[in-house]
């Protein structure tokens, strides 16, 4: 969840695969699976080369800062 939740941050504003592995801290073999399960369930987009979380992977990154907030 984490993972996802950082991939999501960082594409909020758009974001080319190499800046999320990087601000994600996730290597690239990883990031091949992530993104194709996050716009499979539609949390993503890609256009033109940009990864871009789409208005339910921000409704997700809510809930889940809210989730953390209640066991912290």
């Amino acid at each position: 969840m984490e993972i996802i939740a950082d991939i999501l941050s960082v594409a909020l504003k758009g974001a080319k695969k190499t800046e999320i592995v990087y601000k994600a801290n996730i290597n690239f073999k990883r990031i091949e699976k992530y993104l194709p399960y996050l716009m499979e369930k539609g949390l993503m987009e890609h256009t033109n080369g940009v990864y871009c979380t789409t208005e339910k992977g921000k409704e997700f990154l809510r809930d889940y800062q809210n989730m953390k907030e209640q066991f912290t």
